[in-house]
This record gives structure tokens, C-alpha cells and sequence, in this order.
């Protein structure tokens, strides 16, 4: 039996063409009042699954089942804007630490987020025990490189590469892990909307994710998986510092054809 495969009861199915109409492979019809699948060549994006209001159509392989929608959960749109328009990179965070729920959350909102092709390629470390040896390494590597970057990079100059250089104390560090970079960059969003949400103030690491990426030796001791590369590193905690408005930004540029 195939791991993934998506099954029609023909019992429960109405005939409604709902799934045909949303599915993204046109690899369903109806025929003879019932859903038909034409071909096990599939996507398994699961849209068919979940827009059929008998739940005539399930797909195998998927081990947490569906959620019901009860109702319809619409943000406000001038609340989620100004979310946008106020969050900062947070360096500066309490000692405080975060409850495992709260963790679990931040997880779930990655786990759901969108993959191309629906690859679901996306997994994650959280660094909490190990955080300050992984960080250790990670300080390590800089510091040997600082003096080659001093040379070609001004800034560098600047940077003093100390023991938290990459995680500022915080209490909590996510590692997303992804075949695609871009489908973990998606998750690394909705996590942060999620975080901040419960929060907490979220730190992008370019730096930690940078140095993981040429690291053997941090990749084995994060158990990167072959096939996989860091794509983003979430740096998480209850910030220590309030910001009193936005920062400045350039003015809108589009256009409209």
C-alpha cells in the first residue's frame, strides 16, 4: 500500500462536485453521482478532504486527522497591520521562561503553514537544554572567521562576537529545518505571528542560521537530517525592552496597471 493515498466512500459521497472543483491535480470527477479518482498520481494537498461536507474523502498516511471548523475566524484586518507595522527584532529578553504550551502553539502554526508542491518538508529543533553549547559552537566558528570578514566587511569591524552573540540569553531558540528554504521562511512567519500573539518578542537569526549551514559539526549536533539545511532560526523569549512606535520606514512604492 502506498504510504499516502486518497480514498472515496461512495457510501457518504453525494455527488456534490465540490472536490473536483477544488482539486488542485484535476485528478477528480464525478461520475455516476459519485467522486471518482482518476489517477493514484496525486499532490495530496488535501483540499478535497476538507471542503467535502459529508467527509466522503479521507487520505491515509496522515497520522494527527482534520480539525472541524465550528465557525468563521476572521482577524481584524487594522489589528493584524498594526501587528505588522510595531514588531521589532527583540535582542533584549527576561529571564523568564516559556510554558511548553505556548511552545506547542508556536510549533502547530508552523506544521500548518503552506509547502510548495505540498512537500510538508519542514521540521524543527527547539533548543532549550542545549542552547548555550550550540550557541558556543556557533561563537567559535565566528570568532575565527571575524578577522578574514574585518578585512572586506566595515561592519564586521564593529561586531564583538560575544559568548550570547546569537541568542541574547533568550530562554527559547527554534532551528527550522527544511528541504526547501522558502517553505521554512513561510512557517518561521506564522510562527512569529503566533509568538508574538502570546507575547513573546522574536528575533530572525540570520547569523545562527548562516553559521549552522557551513558547520558540520553544528548540523550533527542539531540532528540535521540528510537532505535538509537550516532555513531560518527563531530566537524567542518575553521581551525586556518596549518600543514606543514604529520605526521609520520609505514611503509605499507601487504601481497599479
Amino acid at each position: 500500500m502506498k504510504k499516502y493515498q486518497v480514498k472515496v466512500n461512495t457510501d457518504k459521497c453525494a455527488g456534490c462536485g465540490l472536490c473536483s472543483r477544488v482539486c488542485v491535480s484535476h485528478n477528480l470527477i464525478i461520475s455516476q453521482g459519485k467522486a471518482k479518482i482518476i489517477m493514484d498520481k496525486c499532490i495530496m494537498c488535501g483540499q478535497c478532504s476538507a471542503v467535502c461536507p459529508q467527509k466522503a474523502i479521507s487520505i491515509n498516511g496522515y497520522g494527527s486527522g482534520q480539525i472541524e471548523k465550528t465557525d468563521e475566524v476572521r482577524l481584524n484586518p487594522l489589528d493584524l497591520l498594526n501587528a505588522i507595522r510595531f514588531r521589532r527584532s527583540i535582542r533584549n529578553f527576561k529571564k523568564t521562561e516559556i510554558p511548553k504550551e505556548v511552545i506547542e502553539q508556536i510549533l502547530e502554526a508552523g506544521r500548518f503553514t503552506h509547502t510548495a508542491k505540498n512537500m510538508q518538508d519542514v521540521s524543527y529543533v527547539v533548543l532549550i537544554e542545549k542552547r548555550d553549547a550550540v550557541e558556543k559552537m556557533a561563537v567559535k566558528l565566528f570568532q575565527s572567521v571575524k578577522p578574514i570578514a574585518n578585512l572586506f566587511i566595515p561592519m564586521a569591524r564593529n561586531l564583538k562576537i560575544t559568548d550570547h552573540f546569537f541568542f541574547f540569553n533568550a530562554p527559547a531558540v527554534i532551528v527550522i529545518l527544511a528541504k526547501d528554504k522558502t517553505n521554512g521562511i513561510l512557517a518561521a512567519q506564522n510562527m512569529e505571528f503566533v509568538a508574538e500573539a502570546n507575547g513573546l518578542g522574536v528575533l530572525y537569526s540570520g547569523f545562527f542560521t548562516v553559521a549552522a549551514n557551513i558547520s558540520h559539526k553544528i548540523r550533527t549536533a542539531i540532528c540535521v537530517p540528510k537532505g535538509k539545511k537550516v532555513a531560518m532560526t527563531l530566537v524567542l523569549g518575553y521581551p525586556s525592552v518596549k518600543y514606543l512606535r514604529s520605526t521609520p520606514h520609505k514611503e509605499l512604492e507601487v504601481r497599479y496597471m
